[in-house]
C-alpha cells in the first residue's frame, strides 16, 4: 500500500517527489517505493453553472433570480479535466491507503484539494502537509509533523462559503442588473465595492474646484528662509494680502522668537505581507499588483522566499533569522554589520500571537540565481528582512520662529543622527516610497522641498534676522490624487478607510476588502470588464464604471458591508461562527439585491461604454460595438444570436453596419475575399438576421425592374 500526496502545481510535485524518492515518472503523476506525488493544475473542481441544474437557467430571465440551489454541486474543469481523471482514480487506488493533501497551505489551496476530493467521492483518511516554504529541510519538517486533514475543517469551510457566496451574489447580480438594464453588466460581492472606491474618488476629483493661494517666502541669506504662516497654514486666498505682507517684510529685520530642536526617530518597517510587498512593488518599480504575486510565487517554487500569500507582517519565536542572515549571499556589506555590532531583530518583529497560518516574507536563505523583475521583488524581500536587524532611523528637526514687522515666520531643517536601517538602502534607488516620488518631482518641486528642509545655521532666541530678499509664489489646490494599484490595495486592505499608521493598519485588516491572495484577481478583473482602465500609474474609472454605479445599490457597493462579510469568513476560519449563519445570510443578502435590481430605474448603460450603432433585427435590442464586431446587447440576458464580426475576411466599418441595420442594405462594399482567395465587391442585404450578398449585377437588374 502507498500513500498518495496532491500538490497544487507540478513544479511543488518535483520537490515533494525530490524530498519522498518518487522517481519514476508516470502520465500526471510521480511514484516511489513509499509515496504516489501527483497534481492539481489549480482547480481541477468548480461549481457547476445555474443551467446544468436546469437548462431553462441558460436564458436569463428575471422570474428565474434568485437561483438559490438547495444544494451547490461540483464539476471537473472542462480544460483540466484529464489530469482529474488521473487524480481521481489514484484517489480511489486499491493501492493507494491514505492522502496528503500538500495543497498551498492557505485557504484557496485547502479548497482545491477539498473540491476534488468531496467530486472523487473519495472517504480515506486524509493527513495534511503544512509549510512555510519549499526548501528541503522544510518539506522534511512538514512530513514529520503531519496534521490530520480535520484540524483544517474550519478552514475549508471559510473557503467553501467564500465560493458559494461569490457564485450566489456574483451570478444572481449580474443576471439581474443585466437583464433590468438590457445590456450585460458583470457584479461582484468584492469587484463591485472596489470599483465604488474608485468611483467616489474620480467624482471628487471632477467636482473639485481649485482655488488660487499664495505663499511668501524671505530669504534672510542664501540657502537660509522663512516662510509666513498667513492665515495659519502658510498661505493665503488674498493676493492683495499677500503683496502687503511682502512689501511690509522686506529689507526689514526681525526677531528670532523661538527656537526648537527635537530628535525624531523612524523605527525599521515592519516585515512583508503579501498587501505591503505589492504595494512597495507598484510604487517603486509600477509592477501591477497581479505581476507581484506572479513574480512572488516564482520566488517561493524557486525556494528563495518563504509563502507569499499571506496576511501576517510578524515572525514566530522559532524561526532561527540570524541563521537565515547567515546563508545569504551579495548582502554582505549589511549581514556584515549585523555580526560586527551584534544587533538583534527588533522585538516587534517576532509575535506568536500575530502569526496564524503563516508567517510575513522572508527569504529562505537558499542561493539560487534570479534576474529581472524576480530579482527586483526578491530585493524587496531581504532588504525589508535585514531591515529588522538594524537600529532605528535617528534625525534632528530644528524649527526656527522669527517675528518680522508683526509677521510670522518659520525655517525647518533637518539633520540625520543616525541612518540605522536606511543604511539598507543608500546604494537602491528609488529605495522607498518617498525616494520614488522625490525621483519623479519636478526641479521646481525639489526647489521647494529643499526650501522646506533646509541646512539652519546655528542661531539663538533674541537674535536678529534681515530680510534681503521676498518671494512670492502663486499656488492652486489641487484635487485628490487618483489611486495608483498601491493606494487601492491600501483602501482594499481596510473597507475603505486609509489609515497611514501601519500598526493601525495592522489591527483593522480583518475587515478588508478580499485577501492578500485575491486583490489583485479583483483588480485585473475590473480591467478586464472594462470598468477600470490604467492611465499611466492610475487606475481610472471608465464611462462603462461610472455609469455602472450609479444604478447600484448602496448595499452592494458598500466597502464596509463586504469587509464585515470578510470578517465572518475571517470568524469561520477560527471556528466563531458557524458557515450555515453565514451562508443563511449571504442568501438573504442574495434575494435583497434582486429585488433592489427588479425596482432599478431601467435605464441602459451601454451607451456610456460601448458605441450604440443601431437596433438588432433579430429582438429589437441595440446592437453595440465591441472588439470583436458589433453584437446585439441581448446575447446574454436573453440567448439573442445576433452578431456581425468579419464577413468574408472584411470587417465592415460604423458606417456600413448603421446602413445596414437602418435601410436593410448597403451599397457596394470592395475588399472582401473569397474562399478561393479572390478579391470581391458586393452590397450587403439583411433580412431576419440573415445576411447575403447582393452583387452588382443584381443592383442593375433590380434597377431596371424598378424603372
Amino acid at each position: 500500500m502507498k500513500i498518495l500526496v496532491i500538490a497544487e502545481k507540478p513544479s511543488v510535485s518535483r520537490d515533494i517527489a525530490g524530498v519522498l524518492g518518487c522517481r519514476l515518472r508516470r502520465n500526471g503523476y510521480l511514484e516511489g517505493d513509499k509515496h504516489i506525488v501527483t497534481w492539481a493544475v489549480g482547480h481541477l473542481a468548480t461549481l457547476k453553472m445555474p443551467e446544468e441544474y436546469d437548462p431553462a437557467y441558460k436564458k436569463w430571465k428575471m422570474k428565474d433570480l434568485p437561483i438559490i440551489p438547495e444544494k451547490m454541486l461540483l464539476k471537473p474543469v472542462e480544460k483540466t479535466k484529464e489530469q482529474y481523471e488521473i487524480v481521481k482514480r489514484l484517489m480511489n487506488s486499491g493501492e493507494v491507503s491514505e492522502i496528503i493533501c500538500a495543497t498551498d497551505a492557505g485557504r484557496e489551496g485547502e479548497l482545491i484539494f477539498r473540491y476534488i476530493y468531496s467530486l472523487a467521492g473519495c472517504l480515506k483518511p486524509v493527513k495534511r502537509l503544512w509549510i512555510n516554504s519549499l526548501t528541503d529541510s522544510a518539506l522534511r519538517t512538514g512530513f514529520a509533523k503531519l496534521k490530520p486533514g480535520q484540524s483544517y475543517d474550519n478552514l475549508y469551510y471559510a473557503a467553501r462559503c467564500r465560493s458559494e457566496a461569490d457564485w450566489l451574489v456574483g451570478l444572481n447580480a449580474t443576471r439581474a442588473f443585466s437583464v433590468q438594464h438590457g445590456t450585460m453588466l458583470s457584479v461582484g460581492r468584492v469587484q463591485t465595492p472596489t470599483l465604488a472606491i474608485l468611483v467616489c474618488r474620480e467624482k471628487e476629483i471632477q467636482n473639485f474646484v481649485p482655488k488660487d493661494f499664495w505663499e511668501v517666502w524671505a530669504e534672510y541669506r542664501e540657502g537660509f528662509w522663512g516662510k509666513w504662516q498667513g492665515e495659519g497654514a502658510g498661505r493665503t486666498y488674498d493676493q492683495a494680502r499677500a503683496e502687503e505682507v511682502q512689501k511690509k517684510v522686506k529689507g526689514k529685520t526681525g526677531v528670532v522668537k523661538d527656537l526648537k530642536q527635537e530628535e525624531k526617530k523612524e523605527r525599521p518597517p515592519l516585515l512583508y505581507d503579501l498587501t505591503e510587498l505589492q504595494r512597495d512593488g507598484n510604487k517603486i518599480f509600477n509592477f501591477s499588483a497581479q505581476y507581484v504575486l506572479d513574480l512572488a510565487q516564482k520566488l517561493y517554487e524557486k525556494k528563495l522566499i518563504t509563502y507569499p500569500r499571506t496576511n501576517s507582517r510578524f515572525l514566530s519565536s522559532d524561526i532561527d533569522t540570524l541563521e537565515i542572515v547567515a546563508k545569504l549571499h551579495g548582502y554582505d556589506r549589511y549581514t556584515g554589520l549585523i555580526k560586527k555590532e551584534a544587533w538583534t531583530i527588533q522585538a516587534r518583529n517576532i509575535n506568536d500571537s500575530k502569526v496564524t497560518d503563516h508567517h510575513a516574507v522572508i527569504p529562505t536563505g537558499e542561493s539560487r540565481m534570479t534576474a529581472g523583475d524576480e530579482a527586483k521583488v526578491f530585493d524587496l524581500v531581504v532588504r525589508r528582512f535585514l531591515a529588522g536587524f538594524f537600529p532605528d532611523h535617528l534625525y534632528m528637526v530644528t524649527t526656527i520662529t522669527a517675528e518680522i514687522e508683526g509677521e510670522i515666520f518659520i525655517s525647518k531643517g533637518k539633520v540625520v543622527k543616525q541612518q540605522g536601517w536606511k543604511e539598507l538602502y543608500t546604494t537602491f534607488l528609488p529605495a522607498t516610497a518617498e525616494d520614488k516620488k522625490k525621483k519623479g518631482q519636478s526641479k521646481k518641486q525639489e526647489e521647494e522641498k529643499e526650501e522646506e528642509e533646509q541646512a539652519l545655521p546655528d542661531m539663538a532666541r533674541e537674535a536678529q534676522l534681515t530680510v534681503k530678499d521676498v518671494k512670492l509664489k502663486k499656488k492652486r489646490t489641487k484635487p485628490p490624487a487618483r489611486y495608483t494599484e498601491a493606494g487601492i490595495l491600501s483602501a482594499m486592505e481596510n473597507a475603505g478607510k486609509m489609515v497611514e499608521d501601519e500598526e493601525l493598519r495592522e489591527r483593522m485588516k480583518e475587515n478588508g476588502l478580499g485577501t492578500p491572495a485575491t486583490r489583485a484577481a479583483i483588480i485585473e478583473r475590473l480591467l478586464t470588464v472594462g470598468y477600470i482602465e490604467r492611465k499611466g500609474k492610475s487606475l481610472v474609472p471608465t464611462a462603462k464604471g461610472m455609469a455602472l454605479l450609479d444604478i447600484m445599490p448602496v448595499k452592494l457597493k458598500s466597502p464596509e458591508l463586504t469587509g464585515e462579510w470578510e470578517k465572518k469568513l475571517y470568524d469561520i476560519e477560527r471556528g466563531k461562527l458557524e458557515p450555515k449563519q453565514y451562508l443563511d445570510e449571504i442568501k438573504s443578502y442574495t434575494k435583497e439585491i434582486v429585488h433592489l435590481a427588479g425596482n432599478s430605474k431601467s435605464n441602459t448603460i451601454a451607451g456610456k461604454g460601448r458605441k450604440i450603432v443601431g437596433k438588432c433585427p433579430l429582438c429589437g435590442d441595440n446592437v453595440t460595438e465591441n472588439k470583436k464586431g458589433y453584437g446585439c446587447n441581448a446575447w446574454r440576458t436573453s440567448g439573442c444570436k445576433f452578431f456581425l464580426g468579419k464577413i468574408a475576411g472584411k470587417k465592415l466599418s460604423e458606417r456600413q453596419v448603421k446602413s445596414l441595420l437602418e435601410q436593410g442594405e448597403t451599397g457596394i462594399i470592395k475588399g472582401f475575399t473569397s474562399k478561393k482567395g479572390t478579391k470581391f465587391a458586393a452590397a450587403l442585404k439583411i433580412d431576419g438576421g440573415k445576411i447575403t450578398f447582393v452583387f452588382e449585377n443584381d443592383l442593375k437588374e433590380r434597377l431596371k425592374k424598378n424603372s
